[in-house]
């Protein structure tokens, strides 16, 4: 199977990698004049890529027409993930990546464990560990990370935005089966908890904002298992894990 890289380095039939990845292709792969890889572009599709030039810090491709990814959901589903604590954001990315997500955006609140700390270092962290997990996964986009959001009010502002949103609350909800279907809210937002869940009012405030209240079933999860089990049956009921 050919190796797949990611570029913004794409147009006119022409691409190219720099850094690190050109690096590996050249220095640790020693590809060759006229190897072929996978290229993913910033408009979501893949290319065939054809190795026309290899210089220092620096590969050169011509490239076939793009194609649509398989690997791509047809939904586009945003992630907010309650801040966890001693590394488990680093699984929940890496895993969500895996799953289909689009973007994950971790926030603070109330009832949160974790304190803000460096998050801007973290951030560079979290959108490596993204980017590795979707050539693993075969992805044509990598899944961008965001900033924390500083307190749940910031989460609330931020769903007007989506086609949907649904807040997974250890409360219970409806449904889940009851909201989604395959081919109908293209632009979706999760929203899980922290290791304390969620209080009563910034329930309340999730539903003021438009949020469809849902559960996982009668069992306690944990706050790194809730994400992944909200994203995966998010994609199987819009058809995404047929």
């Amino acid at each position: 199977m050919p190796h797949r890289y990611f570029t913004k380095e794409l147009a006119n039939g022409q691409a190219a990698l720099t850094g690190s990845d050109a690096h590996h292709l050249a220095n640790v792969m020693r590809a060759r004049i006229g190897e072929e890889v996978v290229l993913c572009g910033p408009d979501g599709l893949e290319y065939t890529g054809t190795v026309t030039a290899i210089t220092p810090g620096r590969v050169e491709f011509s490239v076939n027409e793009g194609a649509p990814s398989k690997a791509e959901p047809s939904v586009a589903t945003t992630l907010f993930v309650g801040y966890p604590k001693q590394g488990k954001l680093d699984e929940i990315i890496r895993h969500s990546v895996e799953l289909g997500v689009t973007e994950i955006v971790p926030f603070f609140s109330r009832y949160c464990v974790a304190t803000p700390k460096k998050e801007d270092v973290k951030n560079e962290r979290y959108n490596r560990i993204a980017a590795e997990a979707a050539k693993q996964a075969g992805r044509a986009l990598v899944p961008h990370v965001a900033m924390p959001l500083t307190d749940f009010s910031a989460v609330c502002r931020a769903l007007s935005d989506y086609d949907k949103a649904l807040f997974f609350y250890e409360g219970g909800g409806v449904s889940l089966r009851e909201t989604l279907t395959p081919g109908s809210n293209q632009h979706l937002a999760l929203i899980t908890g922290s290791e304390g869940g969620f209080s009563v009012e910034e329930a309340a405030a999730a539903a003021a904002a438009g949020a469809v209240t849902v559960g996982l079933g009668p069992r306690i999860l944990r706050c790194e298992t809730a994400p992944l089990a909200a994203l995966t049956a998010t994609m199987l009921l819009t058809g995404n894990l047929e």
